[in-house]
């Protein structure tokens, strides 16, 4: 039997109760600006608060999907040591948005480029697995000839 996938499961954990941080902070956002639900509008700080929980949760899945391929089908250390930085993304994109709305932008870059290298990792283990299974062809150990 594998291993079980626990850093990958530890960073799943940590970014959803990173969303429900940021969702608090929206609810706070709400309270200090007397935005009642569903109210969606407001004050500009209330109004990039709420678009940047949303855009954080509009990411969710992809980071989750691209997260889980890439440490199942490439290297778990690897994967969870980008997740961690794609957390950390979020974070800077988060606050930065909720100070000024080109702020967002370092975290916004940060986080595509994170999402795009753990695409490019999961890509590469699958292509790696099909080969292997349907081939017969190693491509770590004819890239790497030992």
């Amino acid at each position: 039997m594998a291993a079980l996938p626990v850093l990958l499961a530890a960073v799943s954990l940590l970014s959803a109760l990173q969303l429900g941080f940021f969702a608090r902070r929206v609810g706070v956002s709400r309270m200090k600006h007397r935005v009642m639900p569903p109210a969606t509008n407001g004050p500009p700080e209330f109004e990039r608060t709420f678009r940047a929980h949303q855009n954080c949760l509009e990411f969710y899945p992809l980071f989750q999907v691209v997260l889980w391929t890439a440490g199942v089908f490439f290297n778990e250390v690897i994967a969870v040591v980008f997740g961690l930085a794609y957390l950390f993304g979020r974070h800077v994109y988060f606050f930065g948005y909720q100070r000024a709305t080109k702020e967002r932008l370092p975290g916004f870059y940060l986080c595509l480029v994170l999402l795009l290298t753990l695409t490019g990792l999961g890509a590469a283990g699958i292509l790696n697995g099909i080969l292997d299974e349907y081939f017969d062809i190693d491509l770590p150990k004819k890239i790497f000839r030992w």
